[in-house]
């Protein structure tokens, strides 16, 4: 009868294959040559790429796509006309609405008002966006002058030129005299920073209805988009985070939440050349650009130029509103850039106004109105005054609008070509252009401290095969990079690249390319800035190319002629092997989630030593689904494991991102407190406990505290927090010391292996960092920082007394364990973004 085929778990097995035609036979029908090394895929459901996914060019002869500089495969537009009428649903009065309080907008009134001004004028267009976590709609208004469709697809064929051959297009007479520059305004992204919303509104009617020869000139010329709310559930409830807990503003680098995605799509979509984010409170109003450190990735030369010349015009439309510190309590504006020595800076790409350079804008600004009505204000203040500070906002987030509007309306000209010359300089592989009173004339203030530049590597590689350490989270990487509109390429034949051979199925992003920038924001490792700012706003190291779990190489010379194709989705990855148990590999959220959506449907799997997966070949249907939904590979093994795993049922005292983390990787969560266990707890409703915030042994009841003791159940501690709870507990004696509370970013580690650190990667997250001393009996040190200075990217000083820096932290643990309970030093759960630290967490609540 011979051997049986393997069970490749894809409806387009065919079409794969014929993909890979050139690569041996056994390559595409045996197992992988590695624990979870097939080429890439994502997600449950993910989308095939076969070519019925491709785009037309992707579709040509594989000649044609040689080192092909094209679009990436998945970019759809419309090209109907304006206006776009859609007649939008009004959600029903919700009289708790936290708006209502200030005499602004509630949501609920938004809907129609919009529908109103599409009846008042023809200029103005609305659509849905996207949808909040609860459903609720976000509404994108285009402001403009009429258009046909021939009009409409003539304006998408010169924004592609734009991107896609922006040398062809820096040449193109049509473009510079009628493209219509994409102003972007973004609002009420911080739910209880409300005004930018209200603003918006009254903006979107002057100029539905304006008749003068200005507004007829910049609706011609110029298509204003405004998102009126990016945070809907946050308006409604008053809260900075939408419903799930995140901070929007962010949460631009990792995109877990609908709302950020949303976002991003316009970005892409539309391509804004200037971009306003409107916030509060800072008193004066604060308009940037920034102080140092800034972006070393940006074309800063290009963006200072425009930046800075766009908040003059800001600051001088709303210090000319007339109010006062005397008066009105309101102070005059501040530019950072220009008041500031440090303090608020645009290195981060996880700021709405910080992620939009990487997508064209050559001006993007966070506006923070000055009149605080959130907090405790909301809550004290009488609502007169309430209303008298929100409408005071309301006008100066106007001003700045309406400011903006007037700096592309006169400088149209020079902000598309700057735009054209970002993407030119990226798809040319040009150096940056240091920032100086030479490259940015008229910008007062530069000095070194202002330059921050880097040098692109040629390409990076995600390899397939034994080079790789996660086919899964391989996946996971290129669909995000391709959801960022990076240009990711899939080799169809073996090739050599800076002195390697990587195999058929290895994906590449060739750095010559427009939107280089956001490319090496996501791969590269990123800088330590430690000695250059005495402090940062928020974090300051952030690699998905070191954090997400994936092998990628920096190929630093060499040309990456490949013969491949654009990748629109990373390949599938779903593996089960034909015979034997079967081995899942427990290295990335998506293995963890396959394996609990395993054991809750009663599957008697086992752990091995080193930290995987055992399912019975009794299981294979059962793992062939799981392969399919999530893109994870069974391998055959002979391995019968060391302990049965069972489902675990998780009471939280965590964050919003840990908790968020902990549900994507399949587990049943309990959020719990010191309030919820004192007031009685049922512990057969869990397993273990996992704590990183608001949970104090000594506050609880000794009821509680004997409730807890007699569960039996694991325990996970993060932090100073998980560790002190741990100890007073009497689950493990570790001495936790706390490094510098500012400090955050990527760290090299080193593992002890094993059931919790067996095969994971070489580096993870830390934001206030902790390691642990005074290890009591039996406790085992499962990863240590690495010994030297741990930090890879980020920003970690020592204290003033010489403690608490990374030098304190080398060599010393950073995980420990005793019996069923762990603390954690690290952050492996961040904002739900360290990917390929995830398992660690997974593993302490699986091994009980």
């Amino acid at each position: 009868m011979g051997i049986p085929r393997p069970v490749l778990v894809t409806t387009t097995a065919l079409a794969v294959a014929v993909l890979l035609a050139p690569v041996p036979a056994a390559a595409r029908t045996g197992p992988p040559t590695a624990p979870g090394s097939a080429p890439g895929g994502s997600g449950p459901d993910p989308v095939r790429d076969t070519g019925a996914t491709d785009s037309a060019l992707s579709r040509a002869p594989l000649t044609a796509t040689r080192n092909a500089l094209t679009a990436p495969a998945h970019t759809s537009h419309r090209t109907d006309g304006y206006p776009r009428k859609t007649v939008l649903t009004a959600p029903p009065a919700d009289p708790a609405d936290k708006s209502l309080k200030l005499g602004l907008v509630p949501y609920h009134a938004i809907a129609p008002q919009l529908n109103e001004l599409q009846k008042l004028s023809d200029r103005v267009s609305v659509e849905i966006a996207g949808r909040s976590t609860t459903g609720r709609e976000l509404y994108l208004v285009t402001v403009t002058a009429p258009e046909s469709d021939r009009e409409a697809r003539e304006q998408e064929r010169m924004r592609e030129r734009i991107e896609n051959a922006p040398a062809a297009a820096a040449r193109d007479a049509r473009i510079k005299k009628t493209y219509k520059t994409p102003v972007f305004i973004n609002n009420n992204i911080h739910g209880n920073e409300w005004e930018g919303t209200d603003a918006a509104l009254r903006l979107i009617e002057e100029l539905a209805k304006a008749k003068d020869a200005e507004t007829v000139s910049l609706l011609a010329k110029n298509r204003i988009y405004l998102n009126v709310t990016a945070n809907p559930d946050g308006r409604v409830a008053g809260t900075r985070a939408n419903a799930n807990g995140f901070d929007l503003n962010r949460d631009f680098i990792t995109a877990t939440q609908p709302e950020t995605r949303a976002v991003r799509r316009i970005a892409i979509d539309k391509q804004p050349a200037v971009m306003l984010d409107l916030h509060g409170y800072v008193n004066g109003t604060l308009i940037e650009p920034t102080t140092p450190p800034h972006g070393e990735n940006y074309e800063y030369d290009l963006f200072l130029k425009n930046a800075y010349a766009n908040a003059l015009g800001m600051e001088k439309a709303v210090n000319g509103l007339g109010y006062t510190p005397e008066k009105d309590g309101v102070r005059p504006v501040e530019i950072p850039f220009r008041d500031s020595a440090e303090g608020w800076d645009d290195w981060p790409p996880i700021f709405t106004p910080q992620y939009m350079p990487f997508q064209g804008a050559v001006a993007s600004h966070t506006i923070e109105f000055p009149m605080r009505v959130n907090g405790s204000s909301y809550e004290t203040l009488p609502v007169a005054e309430l209303r008298r500070r929100s409408a005071i906002n309301t006008e100066i987030a106007g001003a700045a609008m309406r400011a903006t509007l007037d700096f592309t309306r006169t400088n149209r000209g020079q902000v598309i070509a700057d735009q054209i010359e970002t993407f030119r300089r990226g798809a040319a592989g040009e150096a940056q252009r240091p920032v100086s009173e030479e490259t940015v004339p008229g910008v007062p203030g530069i000095g070194p401290e202002d330059v921050y530049t880097t040098t692109f590597p040629r390409a990076y590689v995600i390899p397939a095969g034994a080079g790789q350490r996660s086919g899964v989270a391989a996946g996971r990487l290129v669909d995000h990079l391709v959801a960022n509109d990076v240009r990711v390429q899939r080799a169809v034949l073996p090739f050599r690249l800076g002195g390697k051979v990587y195999p058929a199925g290895s994906y590449v992003v060739d750095m010559r390319q427009p939107k280089r920038g956001i490319a090496n924001v996501m791969l590269a490792a990123g800088r330590d800035i430690s000695a250059d700012v005495s402090a940062m706003y928020d974090i300051s190291g952030w690699s998905l190319g070191l954090l997400w779990g994936a092998s990628v190489d920096r190929v630093e010379h060499g040309d990456p002629r490949i013969v491949g194709r654009p990748v629109a989705a990373a390949a599938p990855t779903g593996y089960v092997a034909p015979w034997g148990d079967l081995k899942l590999r427990l290295d990335d959220p998506k293995e963890l989630a396959a394996l609990n959506s395993l054991l809750g449907q009663g599957v008697a799997a086992r752990r091995t030593g080193d930290g995987a997966a055992i399912v019975p070949g009794s299981a294979r249907k059962a793992a062939a689904v799981a392969a399919d939904r999530y893109g994870v590979a069974f391998t055959a093994t002979r391995d019968r494991g060391v302990a049965p795993l069972k489902r675990t049922r998780v009471a939280a005292a965590v964050t919003s991102g840990e908790q968020f983390a902990l549900r994507e990787m399949g587990f049943d969560v309990v959020p719990v407190s010191t309030a919820v266990l004192n007031a009685g707890f049922d512990w057969k409703s869990a397993d273990a406990l996992f704590v990183s915030t608001g949970l104090n042994w000594s506050a609880l009841t000794p009821a509680a505290r004997d409730a807890f003791t007699a569960s039996g159940a694991g325990y996970v501690g993060i932090g100073a927090a998980g560790a002190a709870f741990g100890n007073q507990a009497g689950l493990i004696t570790a001495t936790a010391v706390e490094g510098n509370g500012d400090a955050n970013g990527v760290v090299r580690v080193s593992n002890a292996g094993g059931a919790l650190t067996g095969g994971a990667p070489g580096h993870t997250f830390v934001y206030s960092p902790v390691w642990f001393t005074g290890l009591g009996d039996g406790v085992r040190v499962d990863q240590r920082y690495a010994t030297g200075n741990p930090l890879v990217a980020g920003h970690w000083r020592a204290l003033a007394d010489g403690t608490g820096g990374p030098a304190a932290a080398s060599g010393a643990a950073a995980v420990v364990s005793r019996g069923s309970a762990v603390l954690i030093g690290t952050e492996p759960l961040f904002r739900d973004h360290p990917k390929g630290s995830f398992a660690l967490v997974a593993r302490a609540l699986l091994t009980r």
